[in-house]
């Protein structure tokens, strides 16, 4: 039988894969998976065919039936490149009551404790069962989760409550935004500068584009929000750009221009409202730049689509983590998470997880020593309670 660690160790052993979500995690699973088989548990993994180096990995203890608590933590961490770490990033380190390392508090921390719980509750009499759930590529999308949801059902008895473990400060976080969002490539004809009206210049037939997000967000941002949208800061859908690219001189219609073209959605708003919108205003542009050049064009693709998780008053999940946290405030947040796609496949849904998420995704991120010992209390409560 192999030893049990204690979450700390654990914790310690995930941080020192790199598993940013350019690269393979699949060294990271591999260590999970035999931790676990080594106390009896049968993990199971879904490796995606399109990235055979990336694998989902979930399991369950406790009773053979439906109902469970699902755990559930990305194993992707962001990148450190040109970050000034004064330690290792792929070291946990701890100091001044904290623990640095990246993915302490984002999310190797949680999932940390959650390995814990489940090698715990393989040596408890569960009454009702325990799952942990570990997917990929949160960071980039939330793209690993979905097909990972549908393994789960095809392989383990279906859970019922989902805690996903971000940084929350331990407190119930019951909603947060949706989001999606479209690699948009504008496609021009190249001409000098000098004739620029017989050319079609990309990134100038972007920019109307961009200014319809300017416009999109002024007019949200005048509006009376809903009651559901109040709860939320900002309280209304916001349109973004954040990257942009293109051009060959400062002397030719640029051939190319390629942006990207995100939405936040406030629950209660629909994606195609906000789709249909965008692709209208894209169409508009496109005929503008055909009436030059016939073979101007504008290309969509969708990058990610990441769906709200809306408020669950009395829902079962929330009520557990009020119950374990004695946090009874309202708490949402703009940002997204694996918690909507739980949500949207049937399951009830919470954020609850130690850290801060301010402290996600920064040089020196760390997890302070007391929210980490505050997850380890709540693990240990959860098991006290699936015993019952």
């Amino acid at each position: 039988m192999t030893e049990r660690l204690s979450p700390v160790e654990i914790m310690g052993a995930l941080v020192a894969f790199p598993t940013v979500s350019r690269d393979t995690n699949l060294p990271l699973v591999d260590w999970v998976e035999t931790y676990l088989a080594g106390h009896g548990i049968t993990a199971h993994r879904w490796v995606d065919p399109e990235q055979p180096h990336k694998a989902a990995l979930f399991a369950h203890v406790g009773p053979w039936e439906e109902g469970a608590v699902v755990l559930s933590g990305h194993t992707d961490v962001v990148p450190v490149d040109g970050q000034p770490w004064d330690s290792d990033p792929f070291t946990v380190v701890e100091r001044d009551g904290k623990y640095f390392g990246r993915g302490t508090c984002d999310m190797k921390g949680f999932d940390a404790l959650a390995i814990w719980a489940l090698v715990e509750g393989r040596y408890r009499d569960l009454k009702r069962p325990l799952q942990l759930a570990l997917s990929f590529d949160e960071e980039v999308g939330c793209t690993g989760a979905p097909p990972m949801i549908v393994e789960m059902q095809n392989h383990l008895p279906k859970g019922s409550a989902v805690i996903v473990g971000e940084p929350s400060m331990m407190q119930a976080v019951t909603g947060h935004k949706g989001g999606f969002g479209y690699d948009t490539r504008v496609v021009g004809f190249e001409v000098h500068s000098s004739i620029m009206h017989t050319g079609v210049n990309a990134i100038m037939a972007a920019a109307p584009l961009i200014d319809w997000a300017n416009h999109r967000n002024a007019e949200n941002r005048a509006a009376t929000p809903s009651a559901l949208a109040a709860m939320f800061d900002p309280p209304w859908t916001t349109c973004h750009v954040g990257m942009i690219s293109g051009g060959t001189a400062h002397n030719i219609t640029a051939k190319d221009c390629r942006f990207a073209m995100d939405f936040r959605i406030v629950p209660g708003e629909a994606k195609e409202r906000w789709r249909d919108a965008y692709f209208e205003a894209v169409r508009e542009v496109e005929a503008q730049m055909q009436a030059v050049h016939p073979e101007a064009r504008i290309d969509l693709s969708e990058q990610f689509h990441v769906p709200p998780l809306v408020p669950e008053p009395e829902g079962e999940a929330e009520m557990l983590v009020r119950a374990l946290t004695g946090d009874n405030a309202g708490h949402v947040v703009s940002y997204g998470t694996e918690a909507g796609q739980f949500q949207e496949a049937g399951y009830s849904a919470v954020i609850c997880g130690p850290g801060d998420i301010a402290q996600a995704h920064q040089p020196n991120e760390f997890i302070t020593v007391a929210q980490f010992e505050a997850g380890h209390g709540f693990m240990a409560r959860l098991l006290d309670r699936l015993s019952e």
